[in-house]
């Protein structure tokens, strides 16, 4: 460990923000709300073939193509202590990751790899005894590949009986210090992007753009089994263990932020249309039981349909909701160059909506456009009776540079959205948590190594891949600690920094 060099001791820049962003600073939220940062494993760990790992549909989907691979990404799998002391350094109170189910049962069921096990100990071991809560995802898109090529993943309900199973092993050998759980990350973008369009994995679609598929049926189908998988978890959980280990446990989904394109009756229509299928698609059978009655009338027979006894076991399986928030849309009925292309069938067919960007951004550089993020937080706080809310992931992509150390635009989109979630707790929405996407530059899966989220800089040609701090990193620990306190707008922020107090491995 080297002391920080590469920065002044004393930084002054200046952060024009809009009047959209009220003053605050960390006490201005409840002493129980978690400030933290996220990872997945696939995107974090590399050693993907090492102490008994064996390939999931993430390792084999990004080895067939020319976009990079997270065979090495970060190496957290080696450089964890490391990560967790810039954690602490940083004042982080929670850190969220998954855990890799073709690491910890490698056949993805039966025997338990004893090194994969003592490594999610480990580090589990190292955030508490740092005072960092861990924050677990279950499944973050990589499933061992067996259970692919042996029945079709999620295809199959046997995946729940599989999935199940691996959820007990995670809570009965980590329950004791894990807390938090979400079991399947982005449910509804996860079913959308590998289902129906095929640019995550396993990438399937129809045969006109993927070799195999079906995007009529597939998302639906998938949606369909992961809602009952996560249920089968949590009832599992629930009978088992939380009585003792005294968890939580939630289901994740993506959430665009979604607003009318004009303030006409018909885009105010497909907005509430957009919405329904977006986010009512997972949170209405989370919270009611069953899906939206736009999705059923539109997609009949090809939404599957939850039995008596599988929706009772559905409602109300939720301890909290993961929400994955990054940029807003806007919502039109007309014909509109629209960031979803309007295919021949699936889901955006099925929705029969145009989304617009929104000024200067797309779906893979965005602006900060919090409001969005107040609006989904409304929304689901008046539409599915204000459930506990963990903002799961949320930050901002920039070229992967080093040049791009002085990230302000990164701390500007952050202090945005941290605002957005002060206000929805202002007005009544039970917001539980805040994780910046991400705490070090990683392998990410629609953009490689171009582009990277970390308020660390990871340096991909270094084989000790040594982590460098932006600006980024300075603000998060100056808000965490109390140093900062974010004001309205044109306002100068003094980012004091002692180079003792920060290193770069």
């Amino acid at each position: 460990m080297k002391p920080l060099s590469l920065f002044l001791v004393s930084l002054v820049i200046v952060l024009t923000t809009t009047s959209y962003v009220d003053s605050f600073t960390r006490s201005n939220f409840p002493d129980d709300f978690l400030f933290g940062a996220a990872s997945s494993a696939y995107q974090w760990e590399g050693a993907v073939n090492e102490d008994g790992r064996t390939p999931s549909i993430w390792d084999t989907f990004a080895h067939s193509s020319n976009r990079g691979n997270g065979d090495i990404t970060s190496d957290g799998y080696h450089k964890y202590k490391e990560d967790v002391k810039l954690m602490a350094e940083m004042g982080l109170e929670s850190f969220r990751f998954s855990i890799s189910w073709s690491r910890l049962i490698p056949n993805g069921r039966g025997l338990i790899n004893p090194k994969g096990l003592l490594f999610y100990k480990n580090l589990i071991k190292e955030l508490k005894t740092h005072g960092i809560e861990p924050h677990v995802t279950i499944y973050h898109y990589d499933h061992p590949q067996s259970l692919e090529d042996e029945y079709g993943g999620w295809l199959n309900g046997k995946i729940i009986e599989d999935f199940t199973a691996y959820a007990d092993v995670c809570f009965r050998e980590f329950g004791e210090d894990v807390k938090l759980w979400t079991t399947i990350n982005e449910a509804t973008i996860f079913a959308i992007g590998s289902y129906g369009q095929g640019i995550t994995p396993p990438g399937r679609c129809s045969p006109n753009a993927c070799s195999k598929g079906n995007s009529s049926t597939e998302p639906y189908i998938v949606g369909h089994n992961i809602l009952l998988a996560h249920a089968s978890a949590s009832k599992l959980y629930r009978l088992k263990y939380k009585s003792k280990q005294r968890g939580s446990i939630g289901l994740s989904i993506y959430t665009f932020g979604l607003s009318p394109y004009t303030n006409s009756k018909d885009d105010e229509i497909a907005t509430q249309r957009a919405k329904a299928f977006f986010y009512g698609w997972m949170l209405k059978p989370l919270v009611y039981g069953d899906y939206p009655d736009e999705m059923k009338r539109t997609v009949g027979s090809r939404l599957p349909v939850f039995s008596k006894e599988e929706s009772e076991q559905v409602k109300g399986s939720s301890d909290f909701i993961g929400i994955i928030h990054y940029t807003t849309f806007l919502v039109t009925n007309r014909p509109s160059p629209s960031i979803f292309p309007m295919e021949d069938e699936g889901f955006y067919k099925d929705m029969g909506v145009y989304m617009i960007t929104t000024a200067n951004s797309s779906f893979f550089l965005w602006e900060a456009t919090p409001w969005g993020l107040e609006g989904v937080l409304k929304s689901i706080k008046d539409s599915y009776n204000n459930p506990p809310i963990y903002i799961l992931e949320n930050g901002m992509p920039m070229e992967h540079d080093s040049l791009m150390l002085q990230d302000t635009r990164r701390i500007e989109y952050i202090q945005a959205y941290i605002g957005a979630v002060l206000k929805a707790i202002k007005n009544g929405s039970d917001m539980r948590g805040y994780f910046v996407w991400s705490m070090v530059d990683m392998y990410e899966l629609l953009s490689a190594y171009t582009t990277s989220f970390g308020m660390y800089y990871v340096n991909f040609s270094d084989p000790s891949r040594k982590r460098s701090p932006k600006l980024s990193a300075s603000w998060y620990t100056g808000f965490l600690n109390g140093t900062i306190d974010v004001a309205s707008q044109d306002t100068t922020i003094q980012l004091k920094r002692n180079t003792s107090g920060y290193s770069s491995v």
